[in-house]
């Protein structure tokens, strides 16, 4: 019996560990060369594991939602077995014993018993109001009376009877009036869904924290006269998407303003190591993309080197590659300084986040006629 092992495949430097989010294939089933076996996710992209040779899958030795690191031995693959190979024959890894039988809960009191208990929210209502627990139907656990259940015994609570007049008064007194329940909602009863962070979001939120804490971040406001960009587009960019088949837009613009400026302020292209300043001697700047797992940032290497139709293009494929969650960990190792293009969504400022190591980042933001 010939078998190979499956492993993690190697992540960057920067990458600690990885996910498995779903095995594709089950213990016994064949599988075919470079066919993807699995889903791996790390804080930055989700790669496709190929299966290294054909055969038949004969062990699984991590589960759905297992912590991995790189180069780790997940599965294993007989290469002399067939589709028809017997059940018996496939060595699958004897599953977990299955948890003993957890004794059921003593059943809750059926709800619209009276109450007992009050939580302590309910029960500063109904003390408001000169009310006990025993005054509300509890729909709670175990009958316990709610916010919900107080708010409504104290709507549907009967008046109380008028105080009699003085004597001095000769007016009749007139009877009360009976108040109008207004429908109270039960606050416990509105819907909520809770849905883990992927380790993409749960990273994001990890690094912008780390940022915040450890930059002393300064933000500059200004404005830039935006019509010579817009007349020069205005004016090819039917040319331009004819001639190199990718629309003309204005990020390019911007990439190009930031190498400039990067070369006549080097500090902004640097980056902190220690105790030491870093001076890149290269311009990769970080492109933010928006994707369906959250906020990517895909790196133009070389940007001084690119022509603005090169630039489109890249951007263009990033774009596609974050939608489709085909981002490799190439497209998003290093950099030397970020772009984030808040004007997407109409944002006039914002105050963007460092992209650690980095020192700086530019926003830019939506463009607005001046009288």
């Amino acid at each position: 019996m010939a078998q190979i092992e499956v492993k993690v495949p190697v992540l960057s430097e920067s990458v600690a560990e990885a996910t498995l989010l779903s095995w594709h294939k089950k213990v016994g089933e064949p599988v075919s060369r470079d066919e993807n076996m699995i889903d791996i996710e790390t804080d930055k992209v989700v790669l496709e594991l190929p299966a290294p040779s054909a055969g038949v899958i004969v062990q699984l030795l991590k589960a759905d939602g297992a912590t991995v690191v790189s180069g780790e031995v997940i599965a294993i693959i007989d290469t002399e077995a067939s589709a028809q190979t017997s059940p018996l024959e496939v060595k699958a890894i004897p599953s977990a014993a299955p948890n003993a039988p957890i004794a059921a809960a003593p059943a809750a009191a059926s709800t619209g018993a009276k109450g007992d208990v009050a939580m302590p929210a309910a029960a500063k209502i109904l003390a408001d109001n000169n009310m006990s627990a025993q005054d509300a139907t509890g729909t709670g656990r175990d009958g316990r009376v709610t916010k919900g259940d107080a708010l409504a015994a104290v709507a549907n609570k009967p008046a109380q009877a008028a105080a009699p007049a003085p004597a001095a008064t000769a007016a009749a007194a007139r009877p009360a009036l009976q108040p109008i329940a207004a429908p109270v909602a039960n606050l416990g009863d509105r819907p909520e869904e809770r849905v883990p962070m992927s380790r993409l979001r749960a990273r994001i939120a990890e690094r912008l924290l780390q940022s915040q804490s450890t930059n002393a971040i300064l933000t500059t406001f200004n404005e830039v006269n935006m019509a010579p960009v817009m007349e020069l587009r205005n004016k090819y960019k039917d040319k331009f998407e004819k001639e190199h088949g990718v629309k003309l837009g204005f990020m390019s613009f911007f990439v190009k303003a930031a190498v400039a400026a990067l070369k006549k302020y080097p500090i902004l292209n640097a980056s902190v190591d220690g105790n030491d300043i870093v001076y890149h001697g290269y311009f990769d700047i970080g492109i933010a993309v928006g994707s369906p797992r959250g906020l990517v940032v895909p790196i133009l290497r070389n940007a001084d080197q690119l022509s603005i139709a090169e630039i489109e293009k890249k951007i263009g494929e990033f774009g596609q590659k974050a939608k489709d969650g085909k981002l490799t960990l190439e497209d998003l190792n290093g950099g030397t300084f970020s772009i984030s293009n808040g004007g997407v969504f109409g944002s006039m400022l914002s105050t963007p986040i460092i992209n650690p190591p980095q020192s700086a980042i530019l926003g830019v933001h939506a463009t607005k006629d001046r009288a």
